[in-house]
């Protein structure tokens, strides 16, 4: 008995010994250093630092400003001219990032105002997006337009600029041309807001989802124009070779929507057409209070109303009224 008793208590001597040799080199080799050998430092990068690093932009912080080189540039805060013209780009390869900052205009008369960005004759790859234009033209409610600030909103002078894209800027109040880049190749004007413009509100070769309201001459004009709405008073709301999901008046003697061929379109006219068309116009109104309602090569599944003129005019009808 005495012998079991030795046998279980060296068996204990035992396995205390291998736990606490285990705990030894646990603690030896495990876990390492437990004193940094420093203060922590931050290892992410600011957002400043990360735009250094993926781009190198110029800020633009007042005006007048030139961009005479190729690059990414953007407003840093909101700028007013006294002069004509705030920003001119004469660099192709350029990219201008408004920020959500606004440019305004002082000049007295907008005559002699500029535009808020002027492009150069034949440029190549623009890209202006996301701000606001702040002029200060008003209609007079005859169709009227007078008042400070600029000309023009964003205008590409002489040969029309060719891989051009205009993205989120709002425009308003001034004498001459809201957005104007030319029907010309590959320019675009997406997501645009433009009112009380003296002239044209919004041309371009392509245009979606934008609206050019209290425009004195046409609203907007392009080869395709889509999802957008466009109102003039002397000109068209909209003139197009396509138009799709559109809406588009005028308050004059302008043609409500005149275009080649149309889809789900609304458009009236004071005294001209609603819609005049030299194709065909699928599942639209066109409406007019002295003129005519539609007139198009062929109409599907339309509607033409006048009120003492008359309300369709086609050469081919199929299921229209």
């Amino acid at each position: 008995m005495a012998r079991v008793a030795e046998t279980a208590a060296m068996k204990i001597k035992i396995l205390l010994t291998v736990v606490s040799t285990c705990f030894i080199l646990h603690s030896a080799f495990g876990q390492g250093a437990l004193t940094p050998p420093g203060a922590p430092v931050p290892t992410m990068k600011t957002l400043d630092q990360l735009d250094a690093k993926l781009e190198k932009r110029t800020p633009i912080s007042a005006v007048p400003f030139t961009i005479s080189q190729p690059g990414s540039y953007y407003l840093t805060t909101n700028v007013t001219t006294a002069f004509s013209n705030a920003i001119v780009i004469t660099a192709s390869g350029v990219t201008l990032d408004l920020g959500g900052w606004t440019i305004a205009s002082t000049v007295p008369n907008a005559a002699n105002g500029g535009a808020a960005i002027l492009f150069a004759n034949k440029l190549t790859d623009i890209t202006i997006i996301n701000g606001h234009i702040r002029s200060g033209v008003t209609n007079n409610g005859s169709g009227a337009f007078f008042g400070s600030g600029f000309s023009s909103g964003i205008y590409a002078a002489g040969i029309n600029p060719v891989n051009a894209r205009v993205s989120g800027v709002s425009v308003s109040g001034c004498l001459n041309q809201g957005i104007y880049l030319g029907s010309g190749d590959t320019t675009q004007v997406e997501s645009c807001t433009v009112r009380t413009i003296g002239d044209s509100g919004i041309s371009a070769t392509t245009v979606k989802n934008s609206v050019a309201a209290d425009c004195g001459q046409t609203g907007i004009a392009g080869v395709t124009v889509s999802d957008s709405q466009g109102a003039g008073i002397s000109g068209s709301g909209i003139s197009a070779t396509t138009a799709q999901n559109c809406n588009s008046s005028s308050s004059g003697g302008g043609y409500g929507l005149f275009c080649t061929t149309a889809q789900n379109c609304n458009a009236t006219s004071n005294s001209s057409y609603g819609i005049y068309a030299f194709g065909l116009v699928i599942n639209c109104q066109g409406q007019s209070n002295s003129g005519t309602g539609i007139t198009a090569f062929t109409a599907n599944s339309c509607r033409g109303i006048s009120s003492t003129g008359t309300g369709l005019a086609v050469a081919h009808n199929v299921n229209s009224f």
